[in-house]
């Protein structure tokens, strides 16, 4: 059903956690609801520092009392290096993060980032390959083919061309060995091969064997070090076919829209992860390979590794495998792009097959922030499953259909996000009101005073469950890099 747009004035919050206003504001109304804020926090100056120690002829950083007994290494290379001991099972969750994403994609070419994690799984001149002398020679054919098709704009001429493409494609799939990457950490007995793409990093995904950590080095040592755009036809449709289901999807399109309301400058709002249809119809396999030389280097990625290790041998053996990695000394300093305050709500409509239902968000300043921390607790105040303010007034109270809320933390800004459905008969604004009832509550402080304490015990419960968890401690660490 269409969602109707909202009729709203500017709001203005006021911050009963730190003392300070909030500085406002601005809303999306309709299916994305947006009310954008920032939150201003007291400063806290945290005492606790880095230490300093050598073993083995490598230093290292770490915390004192640290409950993940974390070692931070640099090598020459600027590569950065966390290994944490964890010696539940006699496995290690790896997770190399490079910190570049999304946003980092030039306005000209987006989706590359996510494109470069595809490609990443199909092997290099050592591996994936039956002839590598023979298949380099079509593959740069196919890199400059690609330029010539970006330059077309008849409708019949790219379709002509790119049958030309898929014919030197073909050719050059026959020196492929499909999936060889996946099949040599299986080998070794890796479980969770994965990797992920968001707006702000993109993290390859490991939990390997103990004792297979100089093979999965080797591996890795070889694969970080080139890009090889092997089967670059095949992938981009599949790439392109998730940009087509996406476009159907009601829920892919909110956020989307919900975006590109609350940031009207930074990337966050003016591109995507997976790219634009128009980017996606024209890749530049140069562009990905210019992508990846830049950010794609050690001075930008950090191993973390969590699990049954021995410190001293996996640094000896990551230095062996990785230590001869070119930096790029040029990797330009990210800049956060600065939004303005809109002098009014902005609405946004969605139109889909999905029953409607209101979303709306307030921006704030990123995770490493300390509006992230008082986030984190008003979201539990307000939704936390059991006793959260709409968990009981609205959603057990049946007042609506649904209703949530969750942050999404981002480095540069972070969104506190609200959505819900309207019973049968009650109109969006309803809901939001509602909704915004709920908010007002936190901000008069009208809640039970146990309630702080119980989310603060919640939150410390959760800590200590995660920790004993070498995927969510790896995580931890990829968070502590590129954050």
């Amino acid at each position: 059903m269409p969602v109707r747009a909202m009729r709203d004035s500017s709001l203005i919050f006021e911050n009963q956690f730190s003392h300070n206003p909030i500085n406002m504001i601005k809303a999306i109304k309709a299916l994305c609801l947006v009310l954008l804020i920032t939150f201003v926090a007291c400063k806290n100056e945290s005492g606790s520092k880095l230490q300093t120690a050598e073993s083995n002829g490598y230093s290292y950083e770490y915390m004192e009392n640290d409950p993940l007994n974390v070692r931070i290494y640099t090598l020459k290379n600027g590569l950065k290096v966390y290994l944490s001991k964890y010696g539940a099972s006699p496995r290690i969750q790896t997770n190399i993060a490079v910190k570049a994403g999304g946003k980092n994609d030039p306005a000209t070419n987006t989706g590359l980032a996510h494109y470069l994690e595809h490609i990443m799984f199909k092997g290099t001149a050592d591996f994936g390959t039956i002839n590598w002398e023979k298949e380099s020679v079509l593959l740069d054919s196919i890199e400059h083919m690609f330029m010539h098709y970006g330059t077309l704009t008849d409708s019949a001429q790219r379709a002509a061309y790119y049958k030309q493409i898929d014919q030197v494609s073909n050719e050059a799939a026959k020196y492929a060995i499909a999936n060889e990457y996946d099949k040599m950490v299986g080998e070794i007995g890796a479980q969770g091969t994965n990797a992920y793409t968001t707006e702000d990093r993109t993290v390859y995904v490991n939990d390997i064997p103990a004792n297979q950590v100089e093979n999965w080095l080797q591996i890795e040592g070889n694969r970080f070090k080139k890009i090889v755009p092997r089967l670059f036809h095949t992938e981009l449709e599949a790439v392109y076919e998730e940009k087509n289901r996406s476009l159907d999807n009601d829920y892919w399109k909110t956020y989307e829209a919900f975006y590109q309301a609350i940031f009207q400058k930074h990337q966050y709002g003016t591109q995507t992860v997976i790219g634009t249809i128009a980017h996606l119809k024209n890749p530049s396999i140069t562009e990905i390979k210019n992508y990846f030389d830049k950010y794609y280097r050690p001075n930008n990625v950090a191993i973390c590794m969590s699990g049954d290790l021995d410190f001293d041998k996996t640094i000896a053996l990551i230095d062996k495998n990785f230590g001869d990695w070119q930096p790029n000394d040029q990797i330009p300093a990210w800049t956060r792009i600065e939004e303005t305050a809109l002098a009014a709500p902005v609405a946004k409509e969605v139109y889909g097959p999905d029953a409607e239902w209101i979303q709306m968000g307030f921006r704030f300043n990123g995770t490493s922030s300390e509006d992230a921390q008082l986030l984190r607790l008003t979201d539990m105040i307000l939704a936390n499953s059991k006793a959260g303010l709409i968990d009981i007034n609205l959603k057990q109270a049946q007042k609506v259909i649904e209703p949530t809320s969750y942050v999404d933390y981002l480095n540069d800004y972070s969104i506190h996000t609200f959505s819900a459905r309207p019973r049968e008969g009650q109109s969006l604004e309803q809901v939001r009101d509602l909704m915004l009832e709920q908010i007002e509550h936190v901000k008069k402080g009208e809640f039970e005073d146990w309630l702080i304490e119980a989310v603060i015990n919640d939150l410390k419960k959760s800590e200590i469950r995660n920790s004993e968890f070498n995927g969510s401690r790896a995580n931890d660490l990829v968070m502590a890099f590129t954050n």
